[in-house]
């Protein structure tokens, strides 16, 4: 496997660095997000990075973003490593570092809701409706069961914590912050996205049962969709071909990791605080291999040979065998 990149210190001001992304001001209202190998479990960064991993989450997001902007506008400049340089020539000298987990985006003011869509009863969703009989306070039918199918699908809207989980809220919620007009452009672009995903990823036998989008203002109000987009870390894939509705599904990103730390809670040897434990060689390469197969089965291009120059060339996907 490649050296994994777990935190990166380029020549320009560091703007955030989150669990996963290193963000710079490299000027002319442009920012570089760096999708770095790091890999967060129960709100925890673990110590070991996970090679090919914000590559991954990186070029995937371009390529469903060639594929949305009938639906909507992004902060996508390039993801292209040439491109970049050639826009900003300063960063040739570490381009091993940041090329092809790097997107050189527009810079906007985020709107601070996360916008979740739910089309299967999983996760958080699923723990609201066994205790309330409602999701993001809204009622369901009964008889619902774990990982059911969703129809029509539900925007799920949330809080964005900077820390910790974020905090489910309703749409009213949603409306006395960010204004009428405003929440339901949020609310229809998200379920448009949604659905599309879902579409396209359906072809290759993957289920996307829940996903989160971000959106952004540019200073003239136009709402841009922001940061990584249908990616393993802010999805739920589901293999098609292993969903049973009545109990969790296994699922194609971090399952290695979550499974081999809550082996650890049962015996009560961590407590999903940190310090975090380490990561043992064989979690973190079947971890690796996870990410690189879903990326493969999505846009049917191994990593590496995957066309960073023009993301919309690749061809969708075609059911797979």
């Amino acid at each position: 496997m490649s050296a994994a990149i777990a935190e990166t210190r380029l020549p320009f001001p560091l703007v955030a660095r989150g669990k996963v992304r290193d963000v710079y001001d490299v000027g002319g209202d442009r920012l570089l997000m760096v999708a770095t190998d790091r890999i967060s479990a129960f709100d925890v960064v673990l110590p070991q990075p996970i090679p090919g991993k914000g590559e991954v989450l990186t070029q995937i997001t371009a390529w469903w973003l060639a594929r949305l902007g009938d639906i909507t506008p992004n902060h996508l400049i390039s993801a292209d490593p040439a491109a970049i340089v050639a826009a900003v020539p300063e960063l040739e000298a570490s381009y091993d570092v940041w090329a092809r987990r790097s997107m050189l985006v527009r810079r906007t003011t985020p709107v601070p809701i996360e916008c979740v869509v739910r089309g299967y009863l999983a996760g958080s969703a699923w723990a609201e409706y066994r205790k309330h009989g409602t999701l993001a306070g809204e009622p369901l039918p009964e008889g619902l069961a774990e990982s059911d199918r969703l129809d029509p699908p539900i925007f799920s809207p949330a809080t964005k914590a900077v820390e910790g989980h974020d905090e489910n809220i309703t749409f009213a919620e949603v409306r006395r912050k960010v204004g009428d007009t405003l929440a339901e452009e949020l609310r229809r672009r998200s379920l448009a996205i949604y659905e599309r995903g879902r579409e396209i990823a359906a072809e290759v036998g993957i289920i996307i049962a829940d996903t989160k989008f971000e959106f952004g203002l540019l200073p003239d109000g136009t709402l841009l969709l922001i940061d990584e987009v249908l990616t393993p870390d802010s999805s739920r894939f589901w293999p098609k071909e292993h969903y049973t509705p009545g109990r969790s599904q296994p699922s194609l990103d971090k399952q290695p990791v979550r499974d081999f730390l809550e082996t650890l809670v049962e015996r009560g040897e961590w407590n999903k605080q940190p310090p975090p434990p380490d990561l043992p060689d064989d979690v973190v390469e079947a971890t690796s291999a996870r990410y690189r197969e879903v990326f493969r089965r999505l846009t049917g291009f191994a990593l590496e040979a995957f066309p960073a120059h023009d993301p919309a060339a690749a061809p969708l996907p075609r059911e797979a065998t």
